[in-house]
């Protein structure tokens, strides 16, 4: 497959197997649905996925100068659907929403799980207007991902690292635009005939993560998330992570191997390839299974899809 440089000349994602499979065919850059609210109260709605997340916290900051998060402008609590809609007051530039507890369906195990208290999802917005709405806003593991990585990146969290981040995040999982687009619920029966190419990678690509920490023995699937996060934290999907403070430098490499707690038998080491291999073959693994009720096949993703 041909080498992609996202941004850095020096920074290169390697795309994994699973693109033999997934692969979307353009690239969007916007943030959201975007209107003006008479009252000049800013307004943020969207969805909180990891299968439907219910009941959690959902908190909105503004960034400070440094690209750091900054003070909180906004919460809400999400419904049992994952939606969630909070008022943010005027403020205007980019924003992080980051979502905490609550409980959700595990697509791989088909059990009701909570939310570990150590893991978070999260996602990062370059730019809204005061007084403006903006709608159907995602929160992710991949959204979560591209924060980690805009948050480490030269600069932190400013506008333009973080439409590259989540740029580099949805070129990499073939989704066109995380934070905008639907992930399909593979739980549900014949979700796949309606469902969009991307929004079909992203939902299958969820519950990829979630096989993967079901085949590790993790007692929570949010612990993936986790790991996901900080893998993604140097730009390269390698089972490293870039030390606490110690930013991207412009492109530096993880030094850090990453512990994925939960295991069956404790603490293990995240392997280089679970971000390439070992998520296309937990993906694999659960098209084939009987909890896929979308009714897609392995041959109905090769068919949607382009270059094999």
């Amino acid at each position: 497959m041909k080498v992609k440089n996202l941004f850095f000349k020096k920074w290169i994602w390697i795309l994994f197997p699973i693109f033999v499979l997934l692969t979307a065919c353009g690239r969007g850059s916007g943030d959201g649905n975007t209107g003006t609210n008479p009252s000049n109260t800013g307004t943020i709605s969207g969805t909180a996925v990891k299968g439907p997340v219910s009941g959690a916290t959902v908190t909105a900051f503004s960034m400070n100068p440094d690209g750091t998060k900054g003070r909180q402008i906004g919460s809400a609590q999400t419904d049992g659907q994952g939606n969630f809609s909070m008022l943010v007051g005027n403020h205007s530039g980019p924003v992080m929403l980051q979502m905490m507890g609550g409980n959700y369906m595990d697509e791989a195990t088909g059990s009701l799980m909570s939310m570990d208290p150590n893991n978070v999802m999260t996602c990062v917005i370059s730019q809204i207007t005061a007084g403006s709405t903006m709608g159907g806003i995602q929160i992710t593991p991949l959204t979560s991902m591209a924060q980690s990585m805009a948050m480490n990146m030269s600069g932190g969290m400013n506008q333009m690292n973080i439409t590259q981040a989540n740029s580099a995040i949805g070129s990499y999982f073939g989704v066109n635009n995380i934070l905008t687009t639907n992930p399909m619920d593979p739980s549900v029966n014949g979700s796949g005939s309606s469902a969009t190419g991307d929004m079909r990678n992203y939902g299958l690509c969820l519950a990829a993560m979630s096989q993967y920490a079901k085949n590790m023995g993790m007692s929570h699937s949010s612990g993936m998330v986790t790991a996901m996060m900080n893998d993604a934290t140097d730009g390269h999907m390698d089972g490293m992570m870039v030390n606490a403070g110690s930013g991207m430098g412009g492109g530096m490499m993880g030094s850090t191997q990453i512990e994925m707690g939960g295991g069956m038998m404790g603490e293990t080491m995240m392997s280089p390839d679970a971000g390439k291999k070992g998520l296309a073959n937990a993906m694999a693994q659960f098209i084939n299974s009987p909890l896929n009720r979308s009714g897609l096949t392995m041959q109905d993703m090769q068919d949607h899809c382009c270059p094999k």
